[in-house]
């Protein structure tokens, strides 16, 4: 049964057979010849993660419909719940199954490039002693080995951790059973010492099936089998009620209590013996809502993200040096440039050092009084911290609006959090029932007896190791209107009961939809009156049925959209009669494309936005979210010029339809990898 069978007809594609569709865009750059080798094994590592993260909370919440009695059908694009956990299953199982052909495939290529990638009964004699003293060093003192038999139940597995379940055949007959853990304190791939111009890596898994001897040798056994298995736990989080704990403590124990979250996933090497499988099963009460999927030797897959490069840049994809920004430097202050205009940053394509840099600047400029900013996955090491944390020791009133329910970042965040708090800066956890995903920083400076704002709206995380990957728009302004907005929407955060208006920004969860319809219904005027209606968006993911149902409005009124949609997108096009006039493509290539744009044709006269927000039920209902207009012309033409590459791409661009075959999309032009021939755009613009 394919995917596409079961949409019935449907106005929608269902949204978690969409991601799938999108995960497996992730799985052809794996696949692609043309990628440098291990650049395709870290997209291996990228379609494990996204798979891990995927079956944490999606499948875990369309499970929860099923538990909780009710079909679903509404608001699963069609589908009965309990059919769909059967179709993704479906699906999963034909995706890893492909994603251990190609790692097979690319291993074999690995070795014509003199990188073995070796297993337990490859090991040389020469890294015998290499290996033992290894375990003996660094993997034994970390092992968790737990002996089953005598347990009535298994103890709580971790989430996502990988785990070798070992069966000993004792020399009286009976069977003992035991899990090993696999540590996440050592690196996954162990690099050996090389041979000549000969590369070996053996993985941990296999060290210890090497090494089985060492850790059981108090049992008297004549066999013993180690295959791996994995548990993926509903990632969804479960507040406490308890009103004399504080949003930080509940956030935290919740985070803790998601390791012990019902199981929704469990993954299996196929070869496991069937009496361990169903001991286990049995012992970690596993049932048939779970999703039992049969796979390869090795799980965790998502650690090939991380596989060493040993060196061999030949097999990586050439490194860019990220661009300055024409007319605003690092060297000088960046608050006398943004005084006099408004400056555009595309990570990675110009330097994240510039963010860096303007909160650096008003750390240690003595004009400088307040600094406000919305905060929502920092990196492991950020400088952004850093920064804020200098202003507050230097006497600035530094305010911070930090989103504790990040998903699968709350623990870093609340660690920041606490430092930050330490420290003397004024904490916001959000709004009750909102989340806050804006990206937004206002300043205000004492010039002259009076208070000037200066400040950026990003459509990213302010991170400096996405920064290196991820595709995102920051605008610079001392736009007096548009940052008088953006003071508005901190003062919310404090007054949550206030609602304001705001007269340039477009703000959910208040005004998003009507703001938008609003562009749109101009547009299907245009159209009407016999002009070119125009909608050109680039989003991460589409997926509010009442944005779609807007669209194929402004489709049937004549109005042309041209959509790049990343991931998930709910909208099927080029149906006649509901569609026709919408073309959607969708760009996966050596960066992660971020940035939420919107441009309106608005007859010629083009209305451009950049945002924080995916057209998602939740980004326009749930979520503080900020769409920024585009004033400066100069500006607003550059976004233009990128979508336009990013339109023009016949390499990487693939045609979203109602046949989900994610197939890429091929014409008689020149050929355009629109990644590239954006930073070729940025190199000239820079040189001109």
């Amino acid at each position: 049964m394919t995917p596409n069978t079961l949409q019935n007809q449907n106005s929608y594609i269902n949204r978690e057979i969409s991601w799938l569709q999108f995960n497996a865009r992730v799985l052809q750059e794996a696949s692609d010849e043309k990628v440098p080798l291990l650049e395709r094994l870290r997209f291996l590592g990228i379609f494990s993660n996204n798979l891990d993260e995927f079956f944490k909370v999606r499948y875990a919440t369309v499970k929860r419909i099923v538990e909780a009695g009710r079909g679903g059908k509404s608001e699963l694009g069609g589908i009965r719940a309990k059919e769909l956990l059967e179709i993704i299953t479906e699906i999963v199982i034909d995706q890893q199954s492909e994603s251990l052909d190609i790692l097979s495939n690319i291993k074999k290529q690995l070795e014509k490039d003199n990188i073995h990638i070796i297993d337990e009964t490859q090991i040389a004699g020469s890294h015998q002693d290499y290996i033992n003293k290894y375990f003996l060093q660094k993997v034994s003192p970390a092992l968790v080995t737990i002996i089953l038999n005598d347990l009535a139940t298994l103890p709580n597995l971790k989430d996502s951790a990988a785990y070798l379940a070992v069966r000993m055949v004792l020399s009286n007959g009976e069977k003992q059973f035991a899990l090993i853990e696999i540590p996440k304190s050592i690196n996954r791939f162990i690099v050996l010492p090389k041979e000549g111009d000969q590369s070996y890596i053996i993985m941990i898994d296999d060290l210890l099936r090497y090494c089985l001897k060492e850790i059981f040798y108090i049992f008297d056994y004549k066999d013993i089998s180690a295959h791996m298995i994995k548990i993926t736990r509903d990632g969804e989080l479960d507040f406490d009620s308890d009103l004399s704990k504080s949003f930080m403590e509940k956030i935290s124990e919740s985070v803790k209590h998601r390791q012990i979250s019902e199981p929704v996933r469990f993954v299996y090497d196929k070869n496991i013996n069937k009496e361990t499988l169903q001991y286990l099963m049995s012992k970690m009460g596993i049932d048939n809502t779970d999703s039992i999927i049969p796979g390869g030797r090795y799980h965790n897959r998502r650690d090939y993200m991380n596989f060493p490069s040993l060196g061999r840049t030949d097999l990586l994809y050439d490194k860019i040096e990220p661009l300055p920004i024409k007319g605003l430097s690092l060297q000088d202050s960046l608050f006398s440039a943004i005084k006099k205009k408004d400056y555009l940053l595309y990570t990675p394509y110009q330097t994240f050092s510039y963010v860096v840099k303007f909160l650096r600047e008003a750390a240690l400029d003595p004009k400088v009084k307040t600094i406000k900013i919305t905060i929502y996955r920092l990196a492991e090491i950020s400088h952004i911290a850093s920064s804020l944390i200098n202003a507050a020791l230097n006497g600035k009133s530094v305010t911070v609006s930090i989103e504790l329910r990040a998903r699968f970042d709350e623990q870093a965040n609340i660690d920041y959090a606490q430092q930050m708090q330490s420290e003397g800066i004024n904490l916001i956890f959000g709004v009750p029932g909102l989340k806050v995903h804006s990206k937004m920083c206002v300043i205000e400076r004492q010039e002259d007896e009076k208070i000037r704002r200066y400040g950026f709206i990003s459509t990213g995380n302010f991170n400096e190791s996405t920064a290196k990957i991820y595709t995102d728009y920051t605008l610079f302004t001392a736009n007096k209107a548009i940052l008088k907005d953006v003071d508005k929407i901190f003062n919310f955060f404090e007054i949550n009961y206030k609602i304001n208006t705001y007269k340039h920004l477009i703000v959910s969860p208040h005004y998003s939809q009507k703001a938008f319809f609003k562009l749109i219904d101009e547009e299907i005027k245009i159209a009407k009156k016999g002009g070119e209606g125009l909608i050109r968006l680039k989003l991460n993911s589409l997926s509010s049925y009442t944005m779609v149902d807007k669209l194929y409005e402004a489709s049937n009124a004549g109005v042309k959209i041209q959509l790049i949609i990343r991931g998930i997108c709910c909208l099927i096009p080029g149906v006649k009669g509901m569609s026709e006039n919408i073309e959607v493509i969708s760009i996966v290539d050596k960066f992660l494309e971020h940035p939420r744009v919107y441009i309106f044709g608005n007859n010629g006269n083009s209305k451009v936005y950049i945002s924080s927000a995916d057209w998602m039920t939740r980004n326009i209902e749930s979520r503080v979210e900020v769409s920024c207009p585009i004033y400066d012309k100069t500006i607003k033409q550059e976004i233009i010029d990128v979508f336009n590459i990013s339109w023009s791409d016949n390499v990487k661009a693939r045609l979203i339809n109602r046949s989900e075959e994610n197939i890429y999309r091929k014409n008689d032009e020149a050929p355009v990898r629109s990644q590239f021939a954006t930073y070729d755009y940025y190199l000239k613009k820079l040189n001109s």
